[in-house]
């Protein structure tokens, strides 16, 4: 196919050795280019400038800036870019943050191999795509209780192994306060206990453990 047709892609990881699988898979499509990389959020934003990409492919954890806030940043430049997330986690929080934020499209890693080509296409023809198991996970979901952000600051305190007294320190609030939280937390998740909390809002992409230290 003529260059002027291809799809032109950016691809944003941190891990090298994905992007190179990446660009292999698309180096065998005739009507896909890829442009540029990058390695995290803030390259990601400067390669988008320079060559105006169809289609971005966006991992969302990654050092300097993260994927989220890269696809708010580049969406309010360019409100037409059409960004594909890559992520390894399933959770419907976490793709539902990626969609507010303006992705058109989720994919997880362990897809990229028979999803990745088809996903690129639909997004590329201003289709959303998303993967029927997180559609599910979201739908599930819909209607709970969202945790409040300060719910979020006592989990992420919880899942770095730190007791009350420690949290209430550490956010300057009462250990009462702390116990409240967790109540409200356990309740909302349908958790047993504070273990427990913290497995279902990582799985859910409440929380990142890689971000709660």
């Amino acid at each position: 196919m003529a260059g002027g047709n291809q799809i032109r892609i950016l691809c944003v990881d941190d891990h090298p050795g994905l992007r190179e699988g990446i660009a292999a898979i698309l180096a065998s499509e005739t009507d896909m280019v890829l442009v540029a990389e990058a390695g995290n959020g803030r390259e990601a934003i400067e390669q988008f400038r320079i060559h105006r990409p169809d289609v971005t492919l966006m991992d969302l954890q990654m050092p300097v800036m993260s994927g989220g806030e890269a696809i708010l940043a580049v969406r309010k430049e360019f409100p037409d870019a059409r960004i594909i997330v890559l992520t390894t986690y399933s959770g419907d929080v976490q793709a539902d943050r990626a969609f507010r934020a303006g992705a058109y499209g989720y994919l997880l890693k362990n897809m990229l191999r028979k999803e990745l080509v088809e996903t690129i296409r639909t997004v590329h023809s201003g289709r959303r795509r998303i993967p029927p198991e997180i559609a599910v996970e979201m739908a599930e979901h819909h209607a709970d209780d969202a945790l409040t952000e300060r719910e979020i600051d006592v989990l992420r305190q919880v899942a770095s192994g730190n007791a009350n007294k420690i949290i209430a320190d550490h956010l300057e609030i009462s250990e009462e306060t702390v116990k409240a939280h967790m109540r409200k937390i356990l309740s909302k998740l349908g958790a047993n206990d504070r273990t427990h909390a913290v497995a279902i809002a990582v799985k859910r992409g409440i929380i990142d453990l890689d971000q709660s230290h």
